[in-house]
């Protein structure tokens, strides 16, 4: 049997433990942890879910109680893949010419389908971040943008990098994320998709790299395309970097902000050279952003 505890959080809560390296440390089998928001139109009112393959401990429990401020419920499950069970209420999601499934769902006719299985890493495309960036890219393409060299930056589960590579299919492009797990997830996801590993054009490089100075980057910059769909506070930190790496005239996807964090993101880019194409709309906020 398999266990699963739910805990009510609010939005800060949920979006700290998907920037967590790791909740539970050192622990030798630690729980699948999934965040949700169940009502977008109450989007301060989130849930953590954690899979565990035997029922949870007392400590266990209180390292869950210490990352959410509701009280947690633990149930028991029947005999089955509770990685798959996390996902199976994910409907699919389409944005723009995207059509991004878990494996509960087939695939859509006349769609560019990506088939993600989460696992232990975030960012399957039902996130309002994750589908505002692919629609973005879709813009960026049908608006005749090319790339060449593209960089994913907490790539989380690969699909944003999958986006960019079939938009733009002879560029080399490269997904990084500070978790080896979201590596290995990409990596895993990368096969189920058909996207080829590798380090030239058309090909994919995975690394576990924390910043930009990582060899697997440094030495492919400039980038004419780099994505990061992180959070508020490390875009901004982290601006410096990401323009640095960015050749003169590429573009620059931005994501994981706030509507209310939306101005000092931009600032910290256009202080730095870069000019605001898409301030994007609604509390999720994608911004879209060249290098002068």
């Amino acid at each position: 049997m398999s266990w699963r505890v739910t805990i009510p959080c609010n939005r800060a809560e949920g979006e700290a433990v998907g920037a967590m390296d790791d909740p539970f440390g050192d622990h030798p089998n630690p729980p699948v942890i999934v965040a949700d928001e169940p009502d977008e139109h109450r989007p301060d009112d989130w849930r953590l879910h954690a899979y565990f393959e035997a029922e949870p401990t007392a400590a266990e429990l209180a390292v869950l109680q210490g990352l959410a401020s509701g009280e947690p419920v633990l149930e028991e499950l029947a005999d089955e893949d509770w990685v798959t069970r996390s996902q199976a209420g994910l409907e699919p999601i389409r944005a723009g010419r995207f059509f991004v499934r878990t494996p509960a769902h087939g695939p859509e006719d006349g769609a560019i389908n990506f088939l993600i299985d989460a696992g232990l890493a975030f960012g399957t495309g039902h996130h309002h971040t994750t589908k505002g960036c692919l629609e973005a890219l879709d813009r960026l393409e049908a608006a005749g943008k090319a790339f060449a060299n593209i960089a994913d930056i907490g790539t989380g589960t690969g699909l944003l990098a999958f986006g960019a590579m079939a938009l733009w299919p002879d560029a080399k492009a490269i997904a990084t994320d500070i978790d080896p797990i979201s590596i290995d997830v990409t990596r895993d996801n990368a096969q189920a998709n058909g996207v080829a590993l590798g380090e030239g054009a058309g090909e994919l490089a995975l690394a576990v790299a924390d910043g930009m100075a990582h060899p697997a980057l440094a030495e492919r910059a400039p980038f004419d395309l780099l994505i990061a769909n992180i959070l508020a506070g490390p875009l901004i930190e982290l601006a410096g970097d990401f323009v640095d790496a960015t050749a003169a005239g590429g573009t620059i996807v931005l994501a994981g902000l706030l509507d209310t964090q939306a101005e000092a993101v931009t600032d910290a880019y256009v202080s730095r050279g870069c000019r605001l194409v898409e301030g994007g709309s609604g509390e999720w906020r994608v911004l879209v952003l060249e290098r002068q």
